[in-house]
């Protein structure tokens, strides 16, 4: 001990500095590190690499569930009813900023989704459809045309062909709206073909459901063209006949297409008859369902709640009939639904272009909501500051939403980490609930404060603080010594001595 004292009092103050200096760059680094892969990823690093990697080798196991909560196969992605167009839209943005609108995950689910619609076992043997395999797997977007075209060489008939090619050649609404009339005609005439061998027996279930997919595909996006381009009633008339042809294709969510529609003819009783057989407590609810209802609510009782100018957060309901009550629970409920909405509503938060896939009730479906429906809500006087005063009084109700939800299944935990996938790098994603900062994050601020401090002390006053910190040292040191001092009272001397000839 008395050899430890003589060394430290050796030290001189330069000792200190250029310890205390390089302690402070160290910790500095790691926070850098630490709240970059935070804002990345939403974990900490080192707390991954202790659960991941060190936890193991010590014989501790880590929770599964924690292990696995980032992990984007949890969550069921779907597709987004009101997706862009590639070449039209998506390109064009692309073109203009430099910045890719959508992400390979988002793209490569778009891929297995047309592999999955457009090709059956009956293509075996005819090479269009072969050479459209290999279209649909490809992620070049050039050598995707290249084989569409190659397919149309073999067959002008080829309707996933001419799909590819309006939907990422076209340059403009109205050439895809061409090309998916071309393909229309071919695809109704083949799937009037395979209907009529199904009703004689033949065993082409594979191919008339490949059929039926093209040309619900076809009429949809037809549909979208109109809606585009203004022709609403045309549009509208699409969708409801797609309804009423095809009811058990309930998957394609269609009615979502037909609810912004009839918002945009302002027809708003049709889109309460929609929202009277679509919100229903058995079928999958959406942000376009709750949001739309909440949105009608409003319509009604915006103009009088104006009138009495709410405070934000915390509407007065003493002086609120049943209607307005209404208004206000169905905004709680929308918001309960997906929490991200408002913040793209009322325009606190920028919007980028939709993507092709969404997650229901996460940043995903929030953007692709609020990217069609936010003219709606301008063009109802008030319906925006009745939901700026209230849907923040929905986390009241729910203090704890990753645990138990009040008209709604608990807020899945695993939205975060299948956004980001989905969603470009360019964007802040929106993190409900906010998460609370990791424990080493900070621990290497406060360690990277503590020692800037002590840096800057030792330069400023190098000989006050060297005798600060060995006093520090000794006083941190007189219990051991303590310990060590009885040791040798009690153990006989000789006892290193004993033990070697032992």
């Amino acid at each position: 001990m008395s050899t430890a004292t003589m060394y430290l009092n050796g030290l001189s103050p330069k000792f200190y500095m250029a310890l205390t200096a390089t302690s402070s760059l160290i910790s500095g680094l790691i926070l850098v590190f630490e709240w970059y892969y935070f804002k990345k990823n939403g974990s900490s690093f080192i707390e991954q690499v202790s659960l991941n990697h060190i936890s193991p080798l010590i014989g501790v196991e880590s929770d599964p569930n924690s292990s696995s909560q980032n992990s984007v196969p949890e969550c069921k992605v779907w597709k987004n009813p009101l997706s862009l167009f590639r070449g039209a839209e998506y390109q064009r943005l692309c073109e203009e900023t430099g910045k890719e609108a959508l992400t390979y995950y988002d793209m490569n689910l778009s891929a297995q989704d047309h592999q999955t619609l457009f090709i059956c076992d009956d293509d075996i043997g005819k090479p269009e459809y072969e050479i459209m395999q290999r279209a649909w797997r490809e992620r070049n977007p050039d050598t995707r045309k290249n084989l569409a075209h190659e397919a149309l060489e073999k067959n002008a008939e080829c309707v996933p062909a001419l799909i590819l090619l309006a939907e990422e050649q076209s340059r403009s609404v109205v050439e895809v709206e061409d090309l998916f009339k071309q393909a229309l005609k071919y695809a109704d005439v083949a799937y009037k073909k395979s209907q009529q061998a199904l009703e004689m027996g033949h065993n082409v279930d594979g191919l008339h459901k490949r059929n039926t997919n093209l040309l619900i595909y076809i009429k949809r996006r037809l549909g979208m063209c109109a809606r585009k381009l203004g022709k609403l009633k045309e549009a509208a008339k699409v969708f409801r006949d797609l309804m009423k042809e095809f009811p058990m294709m309930s998957v394609f969510n269609i009615h979502e297409n037909l609810i912004e529609v009839l918002l945009e003819l302002q027809s708003y009783a049709d889109v309460q008859a929609v929202l009277a057989k679509y919100d229903d407590i058995s079928l999958p609810k959406s942000a376009t369902i709750c949001y739309t209802a909440a949105l009608l609510k409003a319509r009604a009782v915006s103009e009088r709640l104006q009138e009495q100018q709410l405070p934000p957060g915390a509407p007065n309901k003493r002086n609120l009939s049943a209607a307005e009550l209404g208004a206000i629970d169905a905004i709680h409920r929308a918001v309960e639904f997906n929490p991200h909405v408002p913040k793209y509503l009322l325009e606190t938060k920028a919007l980028i272009l939709p993507p092709e896939h969404i997650l229901k009730r996460g940043d995903s479906e929030a953007i692709a909501y609020a990217y069609f429906h936010l003219r709606h809500w301008k063009r109802v006087d008030g319906a925006l500051e009745l939901l700026q005063s209230s849907w923040e009084g929905t986390f009241r109700l729910i203090p704890y939403p990753l645990e138990k939800g009040h008209l709604f299944y608990p807020y899945p935990q695993c939205t975060e980490a299948a956004d980001r996938e989905l969603l470009p790098s360019f964007h802040e994603l929106s993190v409900y609930p906010k998460r609370e900062l990791p424990f080493f994050l900070l621990f290497t601020a406060g360690l990277c404060t503590f020692m800037a401090v002590l840096t800057f002390l030792v330069h400023q006053y190098p000989e006050s603080t060297a005798l600060v910190a060995k006093m520090a040292i000794q006083w941190i040191s007189l219990p051991f010594s303590y310990l060590l001092d009885k040791l040798e009272a009690l153990l006989p001397s000789n006892l290193l001595q004993q033990l070697t000839k032992i």
